[in-house]
Order: C-alpha cells, then sequence, then structure tokens
C-alpha cells in the first residue's frame, strides 16, 4: 500500500510537472521578459537615456553606501571593546560638519545636473509629427488622432475578450497574456509622437516602458509626453494608476509601422471609419439594433455587468433593472450619456449614437427583459443636446 502511494504522488508530481511545462511562457518582445530584473531594453532615445541615468545613480549609490558602511564596519571592528579600545570623549568638530554637509550637497547638486538634459527632454513636446490624445476609461483606452497624419481617426482600445475569459477560467496561456488588445495604437517609426493625455472618470496612468514614458491621465485636466519609436514592432504597456477593480485588465499595446506601412493603415482606417458612419437619422428595425446592440455590449459592457446581465458587487444587474424596463427610454439614455454614482457607471458619450441605441436596445430585449422596446439613433441625438 506503501509502494502504491509513491506512485500516486510519483505521478501526481508528473502530472504537474507537465502542467507547469504546458503554462511554460518566454519573453515578450517590447514587454515584459521571463525573470526579468533589469529595465526593458529600450526602443526609443529616451528610454535609452533614462536607463543610462538609472544606472549613473545606481552607481553613485552603490559607491557611497560602500563607502559609508565601509567605514563604519571597519571602525566598529577595529576600534572594539575586547581589543582594550576606549570610547574617545570629544564634543565637536567643525571640519567635519562641514565635510559631511558640502559633500553630499555637491554629490546631489552633480546628480541634478547630470539628470536635467533627460529631464528637460522628457517635458519637451514641442515639434511634434503626431498627436494622439489617449482617454482612460473604467477599463479600456480611447484614442483620438488630433494632429498629423491620421487625423480623424478614433477608437477604442480594449483588453481582448479572449484574454478576459483565460483569466475567469484561471488558466493563463501565452506570452501576451492580459496584454493583447482589440485595437492597437498604431504609429511610425521615427516620428515624434505626442501623447495627450486626459481621463473620463478616475485616474489613469499611459505607460510604455520601451519608450521610457509614463504620465497620469486625469479626468478634468490634460498632460502630455512623447515619444519615438526607434525600431518596427510591438510594444507593450499598462495602466500604471490604481484605477478600480478592472485595473489588471487595462493593458496598452503600441504597433510601431513603417512609413509606408502606416500610410496604408491610415487609408484603410479611414475607409473603415466611414463605412462604420451610420445615419443617425436612419431608423432601424428591432432585430437589427439588438444584433448590433450585443456586440457593443459585449466589447464594452460584459465586463462589469457580465455576460448574463447579472452584474456583480456593487455593479447593478441589468437583468431585470427597473430602468431597463422602464417605458421613458430616455432615463436609461441619460445614465449611459452622463454616467452615474460618481463614475462608477463611467459615461459612454464616446460611443456613436447608433451604438448607444443598439446597446440599450439589446439590455431592453434580452436576458429576461423582453420589453419590445427600440431606441432609436435619434432618441439619443435628442439627449445629448
Amino acid at each position: 500500500m506503501t509502494r502504491q502511494r509513491w506512485h500516486r504522488a510519483v505521478a501526481a508530481l508528473a502530472a504537474a510537472g507537465w502542467a507547469l511545462q504546458a503554462r511554460a511562457v518566454g519573453d515578450l518582445p517590447g514587454g515584459p521578459a521571463v525573470n526579468q530584473l533589469d529595465l526593458p531594453p529600450p526602443a526609443s532615445k529616451l528610454a535609452a537615456d533614462i536607463i543610462t541615468m538609472h544606472d549613473y545613480m545606481l552607481i553613485v549609490c552603490l559607491v557611497i553606501f560602500i563607502a559609508v558602511f565601509g567605514v563604519m564596519f571597519y571602525s566598529i571592528f577595529k576600534h572594539r571593546k575586547s581589543k582594550g579600545h576606549q570610547a574617545a570623549n570629544f564634543h565637536e568638530s567643525v571640519a567635519v560638519e562641514i565635510a559631511w554637509t558640502v559633500v553630499p550637497f555637491l554629490i546631489v547638486i552633480g546628480m541634478g545636473v547630470a539628470a536635467t538634459k533627460t529631464v528637460v527632454a522628457q517635458k519637451d513636446t514641442s515639434n511634434a509629427d503626431l498627436t494622439i490624445k489617449a482617454t482612460g476609461y473604467q477599463w479600456k483606452w480611447g484614442y483620438d488622432y488630433l494632429r498629423g497624419d491620421g487625423e480623424g481617426i478614433s477608437f477604442l482600445s480594449t483588453l481582448d475578450p479572449a484574454q478576459r475569459a483565460l483569466s475567469d477560467a484561471g488558466t493563463p496561456e501565452g506570452d501576451d497574456y492580459l496584454l493583447r488588445v482589440d485595437n492597437p495604437l498604431v504609429v511610425p517609426v521615427d516620428r515624434k509622437i505626442r501623447i495627450v493625455t486626459t481621463a473620463a472618470d478616475v485616474i489613469h496612468a499611459w505607460m510604455v516602458p520601451a519608450f521610457g514614458v509614463k504620465q497620469d491621465a486625469v479626468p478634468g485636466f490634460v498632460r502630455d509626453t512623447w515619444f519615438r519609436a526607434e525600431k518596427v514592432g510591438d510594444y507593450y504597456g499598462q495602466c500604471a494608476e490604481l484605477c478600480g477593480k478592472e485595473h489588471a485588465y487595462m493593458p496598452i499595446h503600441v504597433k510601431v509601422l513603417s512609413q509606408e506601412d502606416y500610410a496604408a493603415w491610415v487609408a484603410g482606417k479611414k475607409k473603415e471609419l466611414a463605412a462604420k458612419a451610420d445615419d443617425p437619422k436612419k431608423v432601424w428595425e428591432l432585430d437589427a439594433l439588438v444584433a448590433r446592440g450585443s456586440q457593443v455590449y459585449a466589447a464594452n459592457c460584459a465586463a462589469c455587468h457580465q455576460a448574463n446581465g447579472k452584474g456583480a458587487g456593487p455593479i447593478k444587474p441589468l437583468d431585470g433593472s427597473p430602468v431597463v424596463l422602464d417605458a421613458d427610454k430616455n432615463k436609461q439614455i441619460h445614465i449611459v450619456l452622463t454616467g452615474q454614482n460618481n463614475g462608477a457607471m463611467p459615461s459612454w458619450k464616446q460611443l456613436s449614437d447608433t451604438e448607444i441605441a443598439a446597446v440599450i436596445t439589446y439590455t431592453k430585449n434580452n436576458w429576461s427583459n423582453k420589453t419590445g422596446q427600440i431606441v432609436q439613433p435619434a432618441d439619443v441625438v435628442a439627449q445629448r443636446q
């Protein structure tokens, strides 16, 4: 019996080993690496300068550490009581006090002078080739191309639904686990990209370590940062400010393309947006709006309200909700446009009139909510005014 238990234990350990091997991940180019201890490889000159400055400061601190503690431990050991040494009786030394004031002051000044060029460069967002506004929402990013090639393009960037499903199932998979998004931010290589940050609900932070950028996105305020990617490829980051329960599901993916590929992407994206542009005066059939609304709900609402509409914790359910069932559709339109509960339910006014009409119609006619009510884009237009 003991031998059988031993064999079962060995088999269990072997199975665990195979499971760990199956889940093994590798380094993600442009993102995190396995057992990473150092800063990531830089993809911009600014990031390289920051790493150089980091290493320089680390060396200075290490030298000071060795000098101070070396003298201290040497003195303790050399003048220990067991060797017959007696403690000296003295009051003060003006020369020593001047030395330990002036020397640290000069060291700090030297470190500050060395860092000034890099810090000033970080804040110089002038003469940008492309300006993009990054708006933080709970829990996604909205990108608006304000100036430069691609002006007028805007879209939301959300965690890929398949990634969320892996997390909910407790089965992490892939080198880009929880970093894959549906719409990455696309920029051209070797161009100065200015990122203007703000937020619609709570404080977020736009951070991509490979570019050496991290800038808070604060509701009601505008901040900016910049980068110039020197290599074509994919680069990853995350919201770096705790922004609520879905904070871990707010990744950033920046795709850097060659000039030619970027121009082709811009042309294709503008055609795509033009095709999606809906006439707010169009009158939709119920089934068509519900089908459109299911897509909008899955991309924007299911993370909080759940696919079954039951909500979770402080997130109110939509299935059976009095507001959703109310014959006055303007109540739900108003909540979707303006939010409620101090941002717990964020504003979704960045969605198009048709998307808002579709998702509201979907919630009014899904699960146990069989109201038969329909919200047209014109109803949303009227509430925006």
